[in-house]
C-alpha cells in the first residue's frame, strides 16, 4: 500500500513560519476528513488541524489563529501554513485520515523543530 508523503519540515527559530506538504495515496477526494497530527517528543501523535472534503477547517486551539490547513484535490495534496511557530510546536508531523475509519497506514512524516 502506499504511504503519504509528508515534507516541508525544518529547523526555525520562534516565530518563524515553515509550509508542510503531503501527497495522500489514492485519491485524495476519497478523504472526506483529512488531517495533520503532530508526535511531539515523549507524546501521543494528535491532530492539530482537519479539513472536510468542501474545504472546512478544524484547529486545536493551540494552534488557532497561527496554522492554515489547507488542499489541492487535483494535485492530491495537502498543506499545512505554520506561523507564529512556537518551541512547543516541535514535534514530527504526519497526515493522515482524521477519521479512525478512514486511516491508510503512516507514512515517515515531517520533522519540526522550533529552537531559538
Amino acid at each position: 500500500q502506499e504511504l503519504p508523503v509528508e515534507s516541508g519540515g525544518g529547523l526555525v527559530l520562534p516565530g518563524g513560519s515553515l509550509n508542510l506538504s503531503c501527497v495522500m495515496p489514492g485519491n485524495i477526494a476519497s478523504f472526506n476528513l483529512l488531517g495533520w497530527y503532530r508526535r511531539a517528543p515523549g507524546e501521543e501523535r494528535t491532530v492539530v488541524a482537519a479539513i472536510t472534503s468542501t474545504g472546512s477547517a478544524h484547529y486545536v486551539d493551540s494552534v488557532k489563529g497561527r496554522f492554515t490547513i489547507s488542499r489541492d484535490d487535483a494535485k492530491n495534496t495537502a498543506y499545512l501554513q505554520m506561523n507564529s511557530l512556537k518551541p512547543e510546536d516541535t514535534g514530527v508531523y504526519y497526515c493522515n485520515s482524521a477519521t479512525r475509519a478512514g486511516l491508510v497506514n503512516w507514512g515517515q512524516g515531517t520533522q519540526v523543530t522550533i529552537s531559538p
